[in-house]
């Protein structure tokens, strides 16, 4: 694995490339490369890997960390880091908020992809309950943002339809808690989820694209992911492909994630 640091303005990127073969790129947000570290050495065995830190989160520092996060402004380092690598067009699999990543370089950098696979985008925009959603959204987020972590995590399981035992989050987000976590989740609360969940997808655009793949979680039905997902391929007509897990089932089970994921880029 080669471990490097892009230099962008403003930014310093920290990406991983593993493997060697076609390039497939696995983008999060705000996930890090560590959360795809599994998936990507599973994939590394035939394939050129790129993961990243999006700018902000952990090792891809700011020159000034009050800057907001949004889809555009993730592909375009997207797009550098594509273009550093140097491997041909990519296959991009993006989740959450890397699936936003994604849908917005392929708006604006086609020629850099083979393929989009986009995994749970939240397109609260395709809603017809956006509103609702977006006031929601701004509740959390003054709510971790006046102190209460628990709470903020509580509005933001709700607002997902994400069922979580009793006690759960104050188990994980109550206690002693990992500093650069901490640090990662006040951005993504400050800085990133208003400017993704507020992004519009250009759907012109995205007809355009040949070879795109909308990716849904197969325990997410029901859920806000899930329902943004849908939508989308309806705006496409495109019939979503549905994955194993959860909205983070990559993550949570890489090596049952990774025949399915084969499966997908075997028709690509």
């Amino acid at each position: 694995m080669t471990v490097a640091t892009l230099d962008i303005p403003g930014a310093r990127l920290h990406f991983e490339v593993r493997g060697q073969g076609p390039l497939i790129a696995l983008v999060g947000a705000p996930m890090d490369a560590d959360s795809f570290a599994p998936l990507a050495d599973l994939l590394a065995t035939d394939h050129t890997v790129l993961t990243a830190d999006p700018r902000g989160i952990k090792r891809s520092l700011l020159d000034d960390p009050a800057q907001d996060s949004t889809p555009a402004l993730r592909a375009a380092d997207l797009s550098r880091l594509l273009a550093r690598v140097d491997a041909g067009p990519a296959v991009v699999f993006g989740s959450s908020g890397g699936a936003m990543t994604a849908l917005a370089l392929a708006q604006t950098h086609p020629e850099q992809l083979r393929a989009v696979i986009a995994h749970e985008p939240p397109l609260v925009e395709l809603l017809e309950d956006r509103d609702k959603l977006h006031t929601q959204t701004d509740e959390l987020i003054a709510t971790y943002l006046g102190g209460d972590t628990v709470g903020a995590w509580a509005k933001f399981m709700a607002q997902a339809n994400i069922a979580v035992p009793d006690g759960a989050l104050e188990m994980m987000f109550g206690g002693e808690r990992d500093p650069q976590h901490v640090i990662d989740e006040r951005r993504w609360f400050a800085h990133e989820l208003h400017g993704t969940t507020h992004w519009v997808p250009d759907l012109d655009r995205l007809r355009a694209v040949p070879r795109l793949v909308i990716g849904i979680g197969e325990e997410s039905a029901g859920q806000l992911c899930d329902r943004a997902s849908r939508a989308l391929g309806a705006a496409l007509g495109i019939e979503p492909v549905v994955f194993p897990g959860d909205h983070t089932g990559f993550a949570d089970d890489p090596g049952g994630f990774d025949p399915a994921l084969r499966a997908v880029l075997s028709h690509l």
